[in-house]
């Protein structure tokens, strides 16, 4: 994997981008998104909520590649929650296998769990240092 530095948003349209999500769906049927990437991205694509929304109901909290360029990166169940090593574990699987099936040459991945949701790097770092080869960028935003 190879570490960047920049706008997670200036990939888009470049590369596959993982936006780091929960799995919570309202009464309307939309996924909560409430903060982090996942709130910009449903601002950007209003109609992302609805479709990760039924994606998450049909097909359950997984890794799903959606409209836009977008790709559904699971951390934890609900915004209420922590997120999880063992979920973001599970996710980079999916991932992997998806990059395979896609045949991308790279995708884009936050920091899972390390801005709104209160992990440390240093505690996420090596779970994707496990799954992740050359084409994964893992981006931090600029400080």
């Amino acid at each position: 994997m190879k570490e960047v530095v920049g706008n997670l948003w200036d990939y888009l349209g470049r590369v596959p981008v993982c936006i780091t999500t929960g799995g919570m769906v309202t009464p309307r049927g939309d996924c909560a998104m409430p903060r982090g990437c996942a709130r910009q991205a449903r601002d950007r694509f209003p109609e992302l909520s609805g479709q990760l929304g039924r994606l998450i109901r049909e097909k359950g909290n997984h890794v799903h590649d959606l409209d836009n360029g977008l790709v559904s990166f699971p951390v934890e169940n609900s915004p209420f929650d922590v997120p999880g090593l063992g979920l973001i574990e599970r996710s980079c699987a999916e991932l992997l296998a998806l990059v395979e099936e896609r045949g991308w040459p790279q995708v884009l991945v936050p920091r899972p769990g390390c801005g709104g949701g209160g992990l440390q790097w240093h505690e996420v770092r090596p779970i994707l240092q496990k799954y992740f080869d050359d084409r994964f960028l893992v981006i931090r935003a600029k400080e």
